[in-house]
């Protein structure tokens, strides 16, 4: 890839997004979201921080800062990884295998990009579970006048967990039946989605409470 996908302008992201280029794809726009989400709890702790009725939280809401800001920076490198990833896998599938060594060599780089590209998207839905999660934690406490961007923070998280294991899965059966990565990355991804559905309704609860 010529640039960095997370270097483009805006306008010309979404741009190369709506191309027939299969990258960057969904892997990427997942990340791209989460990262967004992570964006919006660091603005919304930067408007509640230092007013006199955020004193008591001070220590909560500088942890949800730093943590946002780590997850913010790591979900916007996985727009890259992942798009790296799925290059890497076209790039395998357009190796020779005319002769037994080629075959073999084909295979093995076959199996590395795969396992490449099922790590990106899982990594992502783990982040981006933590943004949603951190997004819980401040809607009681965040400045009451934000509290629907800590909604639509913690919902981008979300929305990123469930796109990022649309990837996951669709990756998957690519895998060699003894990868045991095959079952670790369903079973994490398992449990990243088996309450999120009830974690985003209560994040929803909390923000519409607040705004009353």
């Amino acid at each position: 890839m010529p640039d960095r996908l997370s270097d483009l302008p805006l306008r010309d992201l979404l741009d190369r997004l709506a191309t027939a280029a299969p990258v960057p794809g969904g892997g990427s726009t997942a990340a791209l979201s989460g990262a967004a989400g992570a964006g919006l709890l660091e603005m919304v702790v930067a408007l509640t921080e230092g007013r006199p009725a955020a004193a008591e939280h001070e220590g909560t809401l500088a942890a949800i800062r730093t943590r946002a800001a780590e997850l913010r920076s790591d979900l916007t490198d996985l727009i890259d990884i992942d798009a790296d990833a799925y290059d890497a896998v076209v790039a395998a599938r357009r190796l020779p295998r005319d002769t037994q060594a080629e075959a073999a060599a084909r295979a093995e780089l076959m199996a590395q990009a795969t396992r490449a590209a099922t790590m990106a998207p899982l990594r992502t839905a783990r982040a981006a579970s933590e943004v949603l999660t951190l997004a819980t934690a401040l809607a009681p406490i965040g400045n009451r006048n934000a509290v629907s961007d800590v909604g639509v923070a913690g919902l981008l998280g979300g929305a990123a967990v469930h796109a990022a294991g649309l990837n996951v899965s669709i990756n998957l059966p690519a895998l060699a039946d003894d990868d045991p990565l095959r079952i670790e990355a369903a079973r994490e991804l398992d449990r990243l989605l088996v309450d999120l559905a009830a974690r985003e309704e209560d994040l929803r609860r909390a923000v519409a409470g607040r705004i009353g």
